[in-house]
């Protein structure tokens, strides 16, 4: 509100018939108010503008967030929905393996009774061998399969040392040369003259090379030629296994060392395989910090794997001992619990060929009845009984502290380290994962004598 003597003075100053008029500053500050008024209304309609802009971005990031929560619990349920199945996976095998163990025991020792038959003739002795050259194969199948399913979920662990190679590569041979000579195969072995040694698991590399050479034999024709040389580059020591036989196609060649790949094989075929060796013979020189590779000139034109390992030092032979089992060879009490009635006859028939006393008990109460009740230097007791399994009855007998303590040798078809660190805990002395080999079994019975 303007007051009468200001009033008087704009009119003076609106008059135009007023010389003395200043300059119209009311009308320029009323401009410049209007202009700011105009700003300021343009600044709260922009505002107003990003206001409703960041509102739906808001609305937009809650909506994705939304989303990425949904699909995190998606995600977290097909994780989850795929570590069940491998774990039903790993158990399904373990018990596949186990259910295909059993039946093997009885056959390899028939077949091994058979062997041993004063009377047997020529004909029959060849016919044992296929026996247990067949029970070895699936045996080595059954093995393939497992550790390819215990490798994919990290359940396998190396007992790192220093090995001597050629020891190692001879333990091989013991198991692949039968084969190789079986089909006339020509095999020739090069190693250096001095001694070579790599940090590993004795029994895993074992088992790398009896399946290279074995892969070798396989795919190689009756009368064909396999090759094992092995030399030292610089830290590394370098292996071949090369043979001249079908071959690896280009378009397999890449693939060769993935899960259940197999080349291309005739119906006339007699040895087939899972497709699982190699990928787990790649897995286990991995895990000794090695490196393997395959090339092949083509089918029909043989093929060579090359084998790289890191080098060691290895120490001073410690003096050897003799074993308990050269040191015996006494007659045992043996006590065998063995709900199969054909693989507890055979195991009975195969130890008292051997001259000990056995017993045999079809349950695991029954058996733990005879412990109780007898004194026995050995009890062969398999895992899986029916009502009270082998490790109840290991446990109780351990537990009551009564009569003698016989070396208690435990058979299984399952054969993952949890299994064997459950048996020792419960009082069992070794584990035999089945098929049993017989001599394995009379070295421990010996020891007892």
């Amino acid at each position: 509100m303007f007051h009468d003597d200001e009033t008087g003075s704009m009119q003076r100053s609106l008059d135009p018939t007023d010389a003395s008029a200043a300059p119209d500053v009311y009308t320029d500050a009323l401009h410049r108010h209007i202009g700011n008024l105009e700003q300021e209304v343009a600044r709260l309609r922009a505002a107003l503008a990003g206001k409703e802009e960041l509102e739906k971005s808001v609305a937009r990031l809650r909506e994705a967030n939304e989303h990425l929560v949904l699909a995190a619990i998606n995600e977290q349920a097909l994780r989850d929905d795929a570590e069940a199945a491998n774990r039903r996976q790993n158990e399904f095998l373990a018990m596949l393996a186990h259910e295909l163990r059993n039946p093997l025991v009885p056959i390899s020792m028939s077949s091994m009774l058979l062997e041993r038959s004063a009377n047997a003739s020529p004909q029959l002795l060849n016919f044992t061998k296929v026996i247990r050259r067949q029970v070895d194969h699936m045996a080595a199948l059954l093995d393939d399969l497992l550790d390819a399913a215990r490798i994919s979920s990290g359940k396998i662990t190396l007992n790192l040392e220093p090995l001597s190679l050629s020891e190692t590569i001879d333990q091989a041979l013991e198991t692949v040369l039968p084969r190789i000579a079986e089909r006339s195969q020509e095999f020739t072995l090069d190693l250096p003259k001095e001694e070579i040694a790599a940090r590993g698991d004795r029994v895993r590399l074992t088992q790398v090379f009896t399946n290279l050479i074995g892969n070798a034999s396989k795919y190689t024709g009756d009368g064909g030629h396999i090759s094992l040389s092995v030399r030292r580059e610089g830290e590394e020591i370098v292996a071949v296994v090369a043979d001249n036989g079908t071959g690896i196609a280009p378009e397999v060649l890449p693939h060769i060392f993935d899960l259940f790949t197999q080349g291309p094989r005739s119906l006339a075929r007699s040895e087939g395989g899972l497709g699982v060796g190699l990928n787990v013979v790649r897995n286990l020189v991995s895990m000794h910090g090695g490196t393997i590779t395959a090339d092949s000139p083509g089918v029909g034109q043989g093929s060579r794997f090359t084998l790289r390992l890191p080098s060691c030092v290895l120490p001073a032979a410690a003096p050897v001992l003799p074993s308990p089992a050269s040191l015996s060879g006494g007659r045992c009490r043996v006590l065998i619990i063995e709900d199969n009635p054909d693989a507890c006859e055979t195991l009975k028939a195969f130890l008292d060929m051997e001259g000990h006393e056995v017993a045999t008990a079809r349950d695991g109460q029954a058996g733990l009845d005879a412990l109780l009740g007898q004194d026995f230097d050995v009890v062969v007791c398999d895992i899986g009984l029916p009502g009270m399994d082998g490790l109840e009855v290991m446990s109780r007998l351990r537990a009551s502290g009564a009569g003698a303590r016989p070396v208690a040798i435990g058979l299984s078809g399952y054969g993952q380290l949890e299994d064997r660190a459950r048996a020792t805990a419960a009082g069992f002395d070794h584990y035999l994962v089945k098929p049993v080999s017989p001599d394995a079994l009379l070295a421990l019975v010996a020891a007892r004598a």
